[in-house]
């Protein structure tokens, strides 16, 4: 889940696992899966980095520092 607001200021949350699709014409338009369009204030860049944030937050992988089987 990623926080994000609509055009008049208000935050609301969107499941990021529905989304399809994210456009700029010229305004960010997030399309869910559901066929449904929200309009954001955030860029496509800011959308994406909450997504990529809220994924790392989530995975049970860790983000970075990854230790192979031969480095052990």
């Amino acid at each position: 889940m990623i926080k994000v607001s609509r055009l008049n200021g208000k935050e609301f949350i969107v499941n990021c696992d529905l989304i399809e699709f994210i456009e700029s014409t010229p305004d960010t338009v997030i399309t869910l899966s559901t066929d449904k369009k929200i309009i954001v204030s955030e860029s496509i860049d800011e959308v994406i980095e909450r997504i990529v944030q809220y994924k790392q937050k989530t995975s049970i992988l860790p983000s970075s520092g990854l230790i192979y089987r031969d480095e052990v």
